[in-house]
């Protein structure tokens, strides 16, 4: 249902006299709420994203994280080397990105810790859902490269990770 349909049932509405339609679709639920007859009418509109183009939203955003991280990156250009010898652990799901289990207990895992192939690294949150996140490796944590509690786009380095 594209901007052009909503106006025009929106109009039709005003028209009709109704107080309240309500339309439900696969991808779209709107409803429409009319004030009464003396009043200005009032409208609501709701639309809901099909899960299906969730993943594709974030998209647009990362362009725009990457050029402001380009800058930073530029900078610290001899870093950047010394990194090539570690395997980055990137975030499989955009989410909110959490290092302990829950408030009150430890984190999963530290600077210097050493884990294997299938050890929780930490937990992202995805609608309401807390995914562990496995590590693929094995080897030494080097550096935890986000802040717990912050939100996490897909693909986003998370961990870097000594092999050796």
């Amino acid at each position: 249902m594209d901007i052009k349909e909503i106006q025009s049932l929106i109009k039709f509405v005003a028209k009709s006299g109704a107080s309240e339609v309500k339309l439900e679709m696969e991808d779209v639920k709107i409803t429409i709420r009319t004030g009464s007859a003396s009043s200005t009418p009032e409208t609501t509109i709701v639309q809901q994203i099909p899960m299906a183009q969730a993943p594709a939203m974030p998209v647009a955003p990362a362009p725009a994280a990457a050029q402001e991280a380009a800058a930073p990156a530029a900078e610290q250009a001899a870093p950047a080397a010394d990194d090539s010898k570690y395997i980055t652990i990137k975030s499989p799901i955009i989410g909110t990105f959490y290092r302990k289990p829950s408030p009150d207990k430890p984190p999963f895992v530290e600077v210097g810790s050493t884990i294997n192939q299938g050890d929780v690294l930490c937990v992202i949150e995805a609608m309401k859902l807390f995914n562990d996140i496995e590590s693929e490796v094995s080897g030494k944590i080097v550096k935890v490269l986000v802040d717990d509690s912050s939100p996490v786009e897909f693909d986003q380095p998370l961990f870097l990770v000594d092999p050796s």
